[in-house]
This record gives C-alpha cells, structure tokens and sequence, in this order.
C-alpha cells in the first residue's frame, strides 16, 4: 500500500479532530448574520459553500443578512437624499421603495447562490432548501426627539413556530432586514435587530456575526480570542462607528436572554467560519454566556475556602496534602470558581516554562456542584491561563480521576513524558496516571 504524504496526514488529521465538533453541533440551531458588504466581498461565495456544509452536517440554520450599501446605492440612483438622524435611517414612503428593492433583490441573489447545485462545485448534491416569508412582525419606531422615523421600525416578534417548522424539514430560513405589522405595512429594520430578537425567540444554541474584521479587536487593537459577555460591555464606546455599537449591543442582549454563545469572524477569510465551529483554536472571538458563577485567579482572602473545599478529598488520600502556609505561597497558582463568594470547585497550574508545558494539579469541585460542567468550565479557564503563559501542552497525575479527565481531552501517557523536574518527584507509592493534553 502506498503511503500518504504529509498533506494527506494532516488532513485526516484534522479530519479527524473535527469530528467532536461536528458531532457537537449537528441538530443545534445558529443564527447566522451579515451585511451586505459581506455579499459584494468575493469571498462569499466561500461563505456560501461553507452556509452548504454546515446544513449539510445537521446544523439548523437561519440566516440573517443586511442590505446598507444596497439601500444606498438605490437611493443614489433615485436621487434620494439619505435622511439619518441619530445614526438611524429615516424612511420615507420613497425611500421605502428603495428599500424593497435594494432588500428583495439580495434576497434572490443569496436564495440562487445557496441553490447552486454544479458538478465540481463545493456545493455539488447538496440541495438545499431555502424558505423565507414573513416570518418577522415588525412596528413602527415612532417619533422619537421630535424626528418621526415613519417606517422605519423594530421587531415586535418573531415567529418561531413557524421558523422552526421549516427547519424541522430541514429548511434554511433565509431573513431579510424587513418586517410586517398586522396592519399590512412594510418596516425597514436593522440587521442586528432581526438576528438577536430571532437568536433570542429561538433560544438559539449560536449567533455568529460576520465582520469586516478577524473578531472583537480590544481597545489596544489586539484580537479577542474568547471572552464573556461581560467584557463585551466594557467594549462599548459611544465614539465607535454606529455599526459596531450596534454588533456589540447584539452580542450583549443575545448573551444575557439565554444564546449560549456568540461568534464573530470575518467574511475576508475563506476559511474562518469554518475553523472557528470545527477547531479546539478557533479564527475569530467567542464570546460566552455569563454564568452567575464567577471564575477567577484565587487571592489570599480564598485560602480558608479552598482548604474546606480539598480537606475531604486529602482525608480520602485521594489529593497530595497542603498546609495553609503552602496554600497560601502558591494561591496565585489556582483559579476558583465562586456561587455567591462561596468557593465551589478549583483548579491550579504549576508552569514549566522550560518545557513549555504546565501540570494541572488540586482539580475539585464541591459535590453538590457537579453537574452543569463546571469541571469542564474550570479546566477550560486553566488552559486558557496556560495558554497566555505560552505554554503548549498540560499534564496532571491523578490516581482515581482518569476516566473523567480522558473526558475533557487528557490522553494517559508513560511517567517519561514528564518534565525532568517534576519526573524527579514523582511519587512511586501512590503510582498516579499520567495524562497529558496539547493545547
């Protein structure tokens, strides 16, 4: 048999690590949202094809796109003044129309492209189908500071009984930033509006917003790579471009009615959306659901908590013993996870530089806790810790636990894959496991 070359591994490598991640989402509903700069890039016909893939992998899903520089662009050949006060449109009866046009005509520019069906073609057998109708109930946004927005609107409600009938049939629903009042009006809406209000109505297991750029980038310039939805408040500037408030505020109000996560990743990129749902590193900026539960680095003020969480399990001889004074050396080393300033579960890492690597150590969460992932949450903050250390891979020793850890992506090694450092220490008494985990 021919052996594969190097290309060939690494992709069945992958290949392979992705399959956790498709297994994860297949049969959970994502919003997916962009505007229509996003459809003039020539990367979207990318983004289409990969639109095909996730369907095409169970994934059930909605899709919401904006339309500003159509909607410009038909004005401009109407001779349309562009009306905006206070970073909103105001439509009129003839801007309205320039609306409808600029929005249906994308409509059925994404519909032919998502039914593109050509031998050689990404999306070759695919077959999918699209379903739009007015699925948005929308009102009028009123008069507000004295300037009436006529039709210019919000979301009212979302229907998503019907939204989740046809993704039932395997559908993806394909909405346009227009919605419909009981009266028979048309509402012009903004993109983020109609993605969060449907995210939300939904409860949506994803919301993934497309952006010019790779991700949230900090006030610094650097990229977000994961964060909560608490640190995307503290983003907000009200000099930032209307935009990009607007995307923000999404991702908070999403955050805070129950989607679980949010994405953001760029539509430049012919293969983000895709790293960032099937990789353990991602592409863009994830972004989670607070949890009234706090994870923090430990301070001094935990040791008493910490002490009480361990001493049963060090009783057990299940944990190495440590005295307070130890504890209290090495607090900076554990990151805790608190309910209400009680400490329920904690984690340490001991960093080994040299080797680029770091042991996990002191991982207990209290037994009324344990389920709700906290483990899983704790370890992930851990290694997010240890990746802003640079280090590239953990271990731990564990005498009892190994199943659990294997769980969380541990793979039981031999006692030679140890630091020399900690191989030096290593106690032949207790003769714990050794798992390690790239990261």
């Amino acid at each position: 048999m021919e052996s594969m070359n190097n290309s060939d591994q690494n992709y069945v490598k992958w290949f392979r690590n992705a399959a956790p991640y498709i297994n994860a989402h297949r049969g959970k509903t994502v919003v997916l949202m962009f505007g229509g700069e996003a459809v003039t890039h020539p990367n979207f016909a990318n983004i289409i094809h990969d639109i095909s893939l996730l369907r095409s992998l169970g994934v059930k899903l909605v899709v919401v796109h904006g339309a500003r520089p159509q909607i410009e662009d038909r004005m401009k050949q109407r001779d349309l003044e562009d009306n905006v006060v206070s970073n909103i449109r105001v439509t009129d009866a003839q801007t309205l129309v320039a609306v409808k046009d600029a929005t249906g005509s994308l409509r059925l520019h994404i519909e032919a492209l998502l039914s593109t069906g050509l031998v050689n073609s990404p999306m070759h057998g695919s077959q999918i189908r699209v379903s739009t109708g007015n699925f948005v109930v929308a009102k009028p946004m009123g008069v507000r500071h004295g300037t009436d927005y006529k039709y210019t609107g919000t979301v009212r409600r979302i229907d998503s009984d019907g939204i989740n009938m046809q993704l039932d049939y395997g559908s993806i629903v394909l909405l346009s930033p227009i919605g419909y009042s009981p009266t028979g009006e048309v509402f012009n809406l903004a993109l983020e509006d109609v993605a969060t209000q449907t995210a939300i109505a939904l409860q949506a297991d994803k919301l993934i917003a497309l952006t010019e750029d790779e991700g949230l980038i900090d006030k610094s310039g650097e990229l977000i790579r994961s964060c909560s939805v608490r640190t995307v408040k503290t983003l907000l500037d009200d000099n930032d471009c209307h935009v990009r408030q607007l995307l923000l505020r999404s991702i908070i109000q999403s955050g805070e009615n129950g989607v679980e996560r949010c994405h953001c990743v760029s539509y430049q990129s012919d293969s983000a959306l895709l790293q960032e749902l099937f990789t353990r590193d991602g592409a863009g900026t994830l972004i989670a659901k607070d949890h009234k539960e706090l994870i923090a680095t430990a301070t001094i003020d935990d040791v008493a908590g910490i002490l009480e969480l361990i001493q049963p399990l060090e009783e057990e001889g299940v944990l190495v013993k440590r005295s307070r004074e130890l504890l209290e050396m090495e607090i900076g080393c554990f990151t805790v996870l608190k309910k209400e300033d009680v400490i329920i579960a904690c984690a340490a890492l001991y960093p080994y530089p040299e080797a680029e690597t770091g042991e996990v150590a002191c991982v207990v969460i209290d037994p009324d806790y344990r389920k709700g992932n906290r483990g899983e949450r704790i370890i992930n903050a851990v290694e997010l810790s240890a990746k802003k250390q640079g280090l590239t891979s953990l271990f731990l020793l564990t005498t009892v636990s190994g199943h659990w850890f294997r769980e969380q992506g541990f793979i039981e090694t031999s006692l030679e894959e140890l630091p020399e450092g900690k191989k030096q220490m290593y106690n032949f008494q207790r003769n714990s496991k050794v798992f390690v985990k790239d990261i």
